[in-house]
């Protein structure tokens, strides 16, 4: 398997008024650069996560004084913007901002792996949160999550399930509810959500695991049923559908996005650019338009997004070690 479906599926705070234009953080006699920062997006434009860039390089320029570029670099499902912020100068220059599973799911899957999170980059903020969903088409009968179990006990030849792509936390949801419910799963890789969606209204598919907010139109008209939300709490999105733990699964698969900054760069350049992102965040019309889109605004300090990496690669490294999924460098 390539690199090129990796992620395709899966899809920082305030620099005090006082500190004046020519700003200047210093370690080790490294000084970050006044004036500009860019923050690397390594997907492409349009989508949720760099409308979040966006909204939040708006309102951090004038909070920290700097001019604040957002880049697309994409390629290499993500990888070629990872390795620009991984080479990059220590000196405020250049901030990344990525999906969580980036960051650990792909050290995880490659023969040799290209960066490795914890030592070439330096944690600022999480920085919002997306869901995944359990979704089922009209011809499923079932009412939940405990009666879909059921149906696919009585089903054995219908257990194909569609994912976003190959490696993702979709994928590897799939490989934890096979484990979970002792029921051999088939998993069908797409390129995106919606062909997905299309065919479970068609009757192809039996179930799909999505982004809770690809799967919403479609479950508001009836067209597909979510019945189930990945995430640690009933989504504010669907206060209506069941967690997979009310469920009775021991799982908890939301995603995230996170802000970094390359390995070295002064802490309390990376402290005061999470508060930037934080306050950013805090922000009702920020909050409004990135609840509009899926996504649910977090802001944290760099400890907050450190323990959150630390957390997700515990829980989801020996899950897939367990599948022997890898990708070619």
């Amino acid at each position: 398997m390539d690199r090129r479906n990796f992620i395709a599926g899966c899809l920082g705070a305030g620099l005090g008024a006082g500190l004046g234009l020519p700003l200047l953080a210093q370690a080790g006699g490294v000084q970050a650069q006044a004036g500009l920062t860019k923050m690397i997006f390594p997907f492409a434009a349009g989508a949720g996560g760099d409308t979040l860039c966006r909204l939040i390089a708006q309102e951090m320029a004038p909070a920290l004084q700097r001019t604040i570029v957002v880049e697309n670099r994409t390629g290499g499902d993500g990888l070629i913007g990872i390795k620009a912020v991984k080479g990059a100068s220590p000196d405020g220059s250049m901030v990344l901002v990525t999906t969580g599973p980036t960051m650990y799911l792909l050290p995880m899957v490659e023969t040799a792996p290209s960066f490795d999170t914890a030592k070439d980059f330096m944690p600022v903020s999480l920085l919002a949160r997306f869901e995944f969903a359990v979704v089922v088409g009209p011809a499923i009968d079932a009412a939940d999550f405990k009666s879909f179990v059921a149906w696919l006990k009585a089903h054995p030849d219908k257990t194909s399930f569609g994912v976003p792509s190959n490696g993702t936390i979709p994928h590897f949801m799939g490989s934890k509810l096979e484990k979970d419910l002792g029921i051999p799963l088939t998993r069908v890789p797409y390129r995106g959500s919606a062909p997905i969606l299309n065919d479970l209204i068609g009757g192809h598919l039996s179930f799909g695991i999505v982004t809770l907010a690809d799967a919403l139109p479609q479950h508001r008209a009836k067209g597909v049923k979510i019945i189930a939300a990945s995430s640690a709490e009933r989504s504010p999105f669907a206060p209506e559908v069941p967690t997979l733990k009310e469920s009775g699964i021991d799982l908890v698969a939301d995603a995230w996005y996170g802000m970094w900054l390359p390995a070295g760069s002064p802490p309390e350049f990376a402290s005061k650019l999470g508060a930037a992102a934080s306050a950013a965040l805090a922000k009702p019309e920020v909050k409004e338009k990135l609840t509009a889109i899926g996504l649910i605004p977090v802001g944290s300090n760099a400890d907050g997004l450190a323990k959150e990496l630390a957390a997700n690669t515990a829980f989801w490294q020996p899950i897939v070690k367990a599948t022997g999924y890898k990708i070619e460098n």
